[in-house]
């Protein structure tokens, strides 16, 4: 799908708040409401907008790499589904197997890297201060 200045700034909007109705998005870039609601349907039908979703503060966050032992990825992946703490698991290519993105605190961190030593080796990065993109 080709984006026009429109879309692009129609998805830029719906990135800072996706609350906001379709009239007040046609407002900001003089468009109806109706038009934009059309825009997004069709950006939806197209699998580009996927899902609307929030962002949670969370008090602690954790790149952690895994480097996998064996090649038992679905068991892995079953594992990870039981901490509710994981935000997000990828499977990647280069140094590791597999990225999480966790939120644990501290004493939780430590009981899930004691099991997660089971599945091979692993690198934790805990984010100690989040750098907002200028807009």
């Amino acid at each position: 799908m080709s984006l026009d200045p429109i879309d692009t700034k129609i998805l830029t909007i719906l990135k800072n708040d996706s609350r906001l109705s379709h009239k007040e998005i046609g407002e900001m870039v003089h468009r109806t409401g109706q038009a934009v609601g059309q825009r997004i349907a069709k950006m939806q039908d197209e699998g580009l907008i996927q899902k609307y979703s929030i962002v949670i503060q969370h008090h602690a966050t954790q790149f952690i790499r895994v480097m996998m032992q064996n090649n038992r990825f679905a068991e892995f992946e079953a594992f990870t589904q039981q901490f509710e703490q994981i935000e997000s698991c990828f499977k990647v290519s280069g140094s590791a197997c597999y990225m999480l993105v966790g939120h644990f605190e501290h004493s939780a961190l430590n009981h899930f890297i004691e099991q997660l030593s089971d599945w091979g080796q692993y690198s934790v990065d805990s984010v100690v201060r989040q750098v907002s993109p200028t807009e």
